[in-house]
């Protein structure tokens, strides 16, 4: 990593990074990212990549910052869905592919961005009148509200269009948060004020009862995970839909309850939750993210979930299947 190396915010960020990625609160798998600005090269967390790991793995990846900008200015959607074509090579040994989230991370102006799928957030996040009833709770912060819109280009277009000077907090509708900082203990908190803000206490779910044997599944081993079967509120909630994108990408669309028998979740009322044999580690913390998620909403919120057309918009994304396939992997 040439002179990076010795650099000591970048060693900051990374320890960082294994902290929140061994959250499950924060960050599910190989969701979330980060990322360094230094000497016009943007150094940002690669595709499929796990931040808890940032300790051990080579999981930064260098991007030329200037040539990204300037296409993010030309509105070039190729470029934006494609930073892998300004990656520096050379300090690159391992072949990584950047981000699906590069252009978000290039286009704040802060030394350190970060970005995690923090529940307390995405709980807020999933509510159809979000905007409105996160101002109050985000007052006195530089913060935007993005609506939902698929990562990439269509996301990168929507926060070029409403950043303002000042703006350091980014909540993305039914996604997480981003927040950017001078250094990385600058971001740190402001992800755990922004966490403090929008706590909600969890529902206490129900202990899982006897769950039916089915070839090819196995009771999840996270105690948790049960809840969106054996918490009625928290199963209403899940039966609305799918609430963010690493759900469906990992899990698929919505929940499935028997007789389905192709899920990799599925949901038994009352009882629990069933994982397939095969279902892979981000696959098992999505389903645990689930129950996070819905034990801190209630159905009778006015909740917004993706649509059939965004699902499908996800399920046939490039950028996500090679996530995906890395994650099997």
């Amino acid at each position: 990593m040439n002179s990076i190396g010795q650099d000591s915010e970048f060693h900051a960020l990374l320890r960082y990074s294994a902290v929140i990625g061994s959250d499950p609160a924060l960050v599910q798998g190989a969701g979330g990212n980060v990322s360094l600005k230094r000497d016009g090269v943007l150094w940002v967390k690669a595709s499929g990549t796990w931040l808890a790991r940032a300790g051990t793995d080579d999981i930064m990846v260098p991007v030329a910052l200037d040539p990204l900008l300037a296409a993010i200015d030309a509105d070039d959607a190729t470029a934006m869905e494609e930073a892998g074509r300004f990656v520096r090579g050379a300090e690159n040994p391992s072949g990584l592919r950047p981000s699906i989230e590069t252009t978000m991370h290039a286009l704040l102006p802060h030394p350190v961005v970060v970005h995690v799928h923090c529940v307390e957030t995405i709980a807020w996040s999933c509510r159809a009148d979000a905007e409105s009833a996160l101002a109050p709770l985000l007052a006195g912060l530089g913060w935007c509200f993005v609506p939902y819109v698929r990562p990439g280009a269509p996301l990168t277009r929507d926060i070029r269009a409403r950043l303002r000077p000042g703006t350091d907090v980014l909540v993305l509708g039914n996604h997480g948060l981003v927040v950017g900082g001078s250094t990385t203990a600058d971001a740190a908190a402001l992800v755990a004020e922004v966490g403090h803000r929008l706590r909600r206490v969890p529902r206490v779910a129900p202990s899982p009862g006897d769950l039916p044997q089915l070839d090819g599944y196995r009771p999840a081993e996270d105690a948790h995970t049960h809840g969106t079967a054996t918490d009625p509120r928290a199963l209403a909630v899940a039966r609305r839909g799918s609430l963010y994108p690493d759900h469906v990408i990992f899990l698929g669309r919505g929940i499935a309850e028997p007789p389905t028998r192709d899920a990799m979740m599925l949901v038994v009322p009352g009882r629990g939750v069933l994982l397939r044999q095969d279902a892979s580690s981000g696959a098992i913390a999505l389903a645990r993210c689930l129950a996070d998620v819905t034990a801190r909403l209630d159905p009778d919120e006015p909740l917004r979930v993706l649509t059939e057309a965004e699902e499908s918009e996800l399920l046939g994304w490039g950028a996500e299947q090679y996530r995906k396939s890395l994650d099997r992997r």
